[in-house]
């Protein structure tokens, strides 16, 4: 909803990251659960998440997301830096097998991606072609290692590799690159 009347970059993913990278201390603890807070009630609040509020409300001050996003980072003392795989907001798009009916459909968006069940038979970004953020080409390049997942296959990890830079950055690394499989497939996967 945030992205839809705002027209901004994903913050999910980018706020879990966050998250992940506050420190094992009270401060860090307290900034995670602070940041993955999510309202309640039945208003126009509920369901969002206190985190991409934050984000989205520093990304429009500042008009820059990787600078909003290091700003948000310095606030949670974060141990480490997250980067956006490109600069302009992206819609996944894949196409879905049924294989029961043999009938394939378009679905659009990560969550919709990730939940719908039957065998994705293709994966793009809308817009195709998009531009990578040159910081994250920058960090995949002078990396020591590149690390792909866990998470959802199709909506969390081979979407980096649909960005043309950013795909070529991670094929001519010297970095070790490590991809981390989940345990249990999704059921849509």
């Amino acid at each position: 909803r945030i992205r839809d009347e705002l027209d901004l970059l994903p913050p999910g993913d980018l706020r879990m990251a966050l998250a992940a990278l506050c420190g094992d201390d009270t401060w860090g603890r307290t900034w995670a659960e602070v940041l993955q807070h999510r309202f309640g009630g039945a208003g126009e609040l509920a369901g969002h998440s206190l985190g991409n509020l934050l984000i989205a409300a520093v990304w429009q001050r500042l008009g820059d997301p990787v600078r909003g996003l290091d700003l948000v980072g310095e606030l949670l003392d974060a141990h480490g830096r997250v980067l956006p795989m490109s600069t302009v907001p992206l819609t996944l798009r894949s196409v879905v097998l049924d294989e029961a009916t043999a009938q394939t459909r378009e679905v659009l968006g990560q969550v919709e991606v990730a939940t719908t069940p039957g065998r994705v038979v293709d994966l793009s970004l809308l817009p195709g072609d998009p531009p990578a953020c040159p910081q994250a080409v920058r960090a995949v390049l002078d990396a020591d290692l590149v690390v792909l997942g866990p998470g959802s296959w199709f909506s969390s990890v081979l979407p980096h590799l649909l960005v043309p830079e950013l795909a070529e950055a991670i094929a001519s690394t010297s970095a070790c690159r490590l991809v981390v499989l989940n345990l249990a497939a999704a059921t849509s996967e």
